[in-house]
């Protein structure tokens, strides 16, 4: 398409050196991706600036150089007099403005719904997917586990392990449209909100799942990182909230213009939904809804309280879609558990095996909480430090679990550039007393699951916690093929340890 960088206002050009218009077959932030006629991004990040690339960029054939350093931008300019360099205030939203465009507005064609908080997200994301597509709404969903349409799995190389950059994400809304999907769910992490990965479009329901401290290698402030999870609000034309977080709820209630809906587990609380009397199950839970003064008997097929108030933030999205409830009621006990959140997998001799992504120490309590109401003899608990974010969070992840379980391994998710084992000693700081249970340590997560299986007996539980973004592991910059699903089948049933 022809892009005339003088006409678009959004991106609040600067200037235009050559020519200001370019026909445009593409439009990228990664050098080694750009083709003939492509617009290259010069996009700051924490490791690297885009600046650096720009002989790269038009060596591969960009016509197009959109950046911020003036100085750098103008000593290209008498090089090149057929390529448009287009200076700009600040390359990431320029980015995100032009792919609206270049996409042909594609966000405004579907029924976006986005998850904001520090956990949940990729749990509440997922119940939104599986919820509109038994009500007749194909959804597709952008997050952690991957990119999905309503119908499969979309195998698309991810920029970032949740939100995508926002050249890609426009370019996953118009694959979804091509697809025939009409919704789309997303995880919205705080980094893309104030990195404009979701700028220039308003979603059509944010949803609010709670906040802890998380992300403060990023952030430095937890100020900040509240701030920046308040902007997916103000770009909402509708919001669920979740009146039993503290931390937030009330600041969402000041900042949003549209309807809400607000959701608690407090019967005292004037909430719209309200969930109680829940009821553990063998292949699931029950409760009880109440809404505008009706109360509703529910089933489903999935596991641990928490999921419950999950399950009903979906719900909400669901009546701001316009669905009646009645409707949504009936779809309820159809709903699938969740691949890595409370997933629950049956091993032999009554073991139990639940993999949940908890990798915060909010997290982490919950979901030992949750299984310890599962019938059981012991429970051996797998925690790790994640490489590539905050080692301050570490110590606290061996304090949370501390007591609460008979054996502890601890291992290391993600360690990007950093030497395993200084992640699993910052972890193992965090314990008082580790004699308190059995404490073995792994510098890999395959040798860390392993661990944990092999110290279980007939009648436990292993719990599987952090885990894997997008089926890998993420060392020093590549991602490695995960899974640890397969590590379970292949110990139980390809293994020769005896078990």
């Amino acid at each position: 398409m022809d892009i005339q960088w003088t006409q678009l206002p959004q991106i609040k050009t600067l200037q235009v050196y050559g020519p200001t218009t370019q026909s445009t077959d593409g439009i990228v932030y990664d050098s080694r991706d750009v083709q003939n006629q492509f617009a290259f991004f010069c996009i700051i990040g924490e490791e690297t600036d885009g600046h650096l690339y720009i002989d790269e960029a038009i060596q591969n054939g960009a016509t197009t150089i959109v950046g911020s350093d003036k100085a750098t931008i103008e000593k290209y300019v008498p090089l090149h007099a057929t390529i448009s360099f287009v200076l700009v205030r600040n390359s990431r939203e320029a980015l995100a403005f032009t792919a609206i465009e270049f996409y042909h507005h594609a966000s405004d064609k579907l029924f976006k719904v986005g998850v904001t908080g520090t956990n949940g997200k990729t749990t509440v994301a997922t119940f939104v997917r599986n919820l509109f597509n038994l009500l007749g709404l194909p959804c597709g969903m952008l997050g952690t586990n991957g990119i999905f349409t309503s119908k499969e799995v979309l195998h698309i190389k991810k920029s970032t392990p949740t939100t995508p950059i926002s050249s890609d994400v426009q370019a996953i809304f118009s694959e979804l449209i091509k697809r025939g999907d009409v919704a789309a769910a997303m995880e919205v992490s705080s980094i893309a909100l104030d990195q404009y990965r979701v700028g220039g479009f308003e979603f059509d329901v944010a949803i609010h799942t709670n906040i802890s401290e998380e992300h403060m290698e990023y952030h430095k402030t937890f100020d900040h990182y509240k701030m920046c999870k308040l902007r997916l609000f103000t770009q909402a034309k509708a919001s669920v909230v979740n009146l039993d977080d503290a931390g937030m709820s009330k600041d969402i209630i000041r900042v949003v213009q549209g309807s809400v809906i607000t959701y608690s587990n407090n019967i005292n609380s004037d909430a719209d939904l309200i969930w109680t009397n829940i009821q553990h199950l063998a292949d699931g839970m029950a409760f009880e809804l109440l809404y505008k003064g009706q109360s509703y008997q529910i089933r489903i097929p999935i596991y641990g309280e928490y999921n419950v108030g999950n399950l009903v933030s979906a719900i909400g999205a669901a009546l701001l879609a316009k669905i009646p409830l009645d409707k949504i009621l009936l779809a309820l006990p159809m709903m699938e558990q969740v691949d890595g959140r409370f997933q629950v997998i049956h091993g032999p001799d009554d073991r139990i095996i639940v993999l949940d992504y908890a990798h915060t120490p909010v997290a982490l309590e919950a979901i030992m909480k949750a299984v310890k109401k599962l019938p059981h003899k012991r429970l051996i608990t797998l925690i790790t430090g994640i490489g590539i974010r905050d080692f301050a969070k570490m110590p606290k992840m061996a304090k949370t679990a501390e007591g609460k379980t008979d054996v502890i391994v601890v291992s290391v998710d993600h360690p990007g550039d950093n030497d395993p084992w200084q992640v699993v000693d910052a972890v193992l700081k965090g314990f008082r007393l580790p004699y308190l249970q059995e404490v073995l340590t792994a510098p890999s997560r395959h040798g860390a699951v392993n661990k944990a299986l092999k110290a279980s007996n007939p009648g436990d539980i292993v719990l599987l916690t952090s885990g894997c973004i997008n089926g890998a592991q993420i060392v020093r910059g590549e991602y490695i093929p995960h899974s640890d699903e397969d590590i379970i089948h292949d110990f139980f049933y390809n293994s020769k340890l005896s078990v």
